[in-house]
């Protein structure tokens, strides 16, 4: 486990976060328990990754933004496995989401204060809107749009829109790469 500066990083339960080196974890953020985050990866200031009770799994390339909360839920008699937060690659997470023991297939985006419920899925290339709900069990197909509280299907997304998405990953990418180096700096400084 490399040192990130700032960064919470607390094994519980025998479990220590397994971040790869190229990910970017501001300052300010929480990292606990059975997590796994990928190559190039991020997670902005002051989030909480909380795999205390299931396992979380960040893929590459994927950026959970400022203030958000990932979560995992309880492995019970009726479901075994409980629930635990799988997120793909190039995932877009908007500021201060609350994401909970969903899926969140490659490709997926969850907007700016939106809410994950357990059980639910977001397909690829599918985008939670902004504020929205999406509640227990939920399934959004692949390259379509919800929204609303509770969150409901509102449309399918255009290849632009798409693409959109995927600048935004492209973006997210290259910024963590400065802010790890203006992170090093003002620590050093």
């Amino acid at each position: 486990m490399s040192q990130r500066p700032g960064v919470n990083i607390i094994p519980l339960h025998g479990k220590v976060p397994q971040i790869h080196d190229s990910a970017f974890i501001a300052p300010g953020c929480s990292i606990i328990g059975d997590v796994t985050i990928g190559a190039d990866s991020s997670i902005w200031y002051n989030c909480v990754v909380r795999a205390d009770v299931n396992r979380i799994v960040i893929g590459q390339r994927t950026n959970v933004q400022d203030g958000s909360v990932l979560h995992c839920d309880t492995p019970t008699p009726h479901r075994p496995e409980g629930y635990p937060l799988i997120i793909g690659d190039d995932v877009l997470i908007g500021h201060m989401a609350m994401v909970h023991g969903c899926t969140i297939e490659d490709r997926g985006f969850v907007g700016l204060g939106a809410i994950v419920m357990n059980g639910s899925v977001i397909g690829s290339d599918a985008m939670l809107g902004a504020g929205a709900m999406l509640t227990e069990g939920k399934v959004m197909e692949p390259r379509t749009l919800w929204a609303g509280r509770p969150a409901k299907y509102f449309r399918d997304l255009s290849d632009e829109m798409i693409a959109g998405m995927q600048g935004g990953v492209t973006n997210y990418t290259e910024n963590a790469k400065h802010h790890a180096v203006a992170v090093a700096e003002a620590l050093a400084g």
